[in-house]
């Protein structure tokens, strides 16, 4: 899902926790609280969604206590070196740019396909307008097209709300976010044009965190094994592949 494309930067690597064994551990699970349906906030103030129902579970089966922290997109990968939070949940795609500047689990999704969504059928795709999440995947693939013009936006409402009032053609993002948008506003138009980006979306670790992202893997994979993970994937991304 989601995807930042870090510059380069220098921060100290020094805030990696001390795992203690068994129960009782508290593991601040970091997420932006702002792209359903991975995660957002729900009526009651608390982090909701797929990811908040998954997280959940693999705390349970790693025998962790979870705390579920929000932050910005645009600083959500800084701030979990930095050590505000253990983990980044938060429908992250994995790329070789963040591999770089922190450690990812095993995938907990397949790659989900990004789509277009616009006030037309017949938007400009070739030589357009086209707005994206900033630091996103489908922003450096917008920017990689030679004759669109890229417009970044901080937040995926503000890109949706670009195609409407008229400053962009269309918004690239994950088909799983953009297709309830189009599903409940006749006056937007899910295009077939699709783009698959990214490898998959695993939680995001310090690289000094291994003995937690061992933990998380296990999880991970005794719900890929009993069928629980396909099950919410089928419950939260209708339109995601199952493993």
């Amino acid at each position: 899902m989601k995807n930042l494309i870090l510059a380069t930067t220098a921060l100290v690597m020094s805030a990696g926790i001390a795992l203690a064994d068994g129960h009782g551990k508290t593991i601040r699970m970091g997420t932006e609280g702002a792209y359903p349906p991975y995660n957002f906030i729900n009526d009651a103030g608390e982090v909701d969604g797929f990811e908040r129902e998954l997280g959940d579970e693999l705390c349970k089966r790693a025998e962790l206590t979870c705390e579920w922290v929000t932050n910005e997109w645009d600083s959500i990968i800084p701030n979990l070196v930095s050590g505000n939070y253990d983990t980044i949940i938060a429908g992250m795609s994995i790329t070789a740019e963040r591999d770089e500047v922190i450690d990812f689990t095993d995938p907990y999704t397949q790659p989900d396909p990004s789509s277009y969504l616009a006030m037309s059928a017949d938007a400009n795709l070739t030589s357009g307008v086209i707005a994206a999440q900033a630091s996103t995947i489908q922003a450096s693939h917008v920017a990689s097209l030679e004759g669109v013009t890229l417009v970044e936006f901080a937040t995926p409402e503000e890109t949706v709300a670009a195609v409407k009032n008229g400053e962009a053609d269309a918004v690239l993002a994950d088909k799983s976010y953009l297709g309830p948008i189009a599903e409940a506003d006749d006056n937007l138009v899910l295009l077939s044009q699709e783009e698959l980006i990214g490898g998959g979306i695993g939680i995001g670790l310090r690289e000094s965190d291994t003995e937690l992202k061992e933990k998380f893997n296990k999880a991970i994979q005794s719900m890929k094994a009993d069928g629980s993970l396909n099950a919410l994937i089928v419950k939260h991304l209708p339109d995601g592949a199952t493993f």
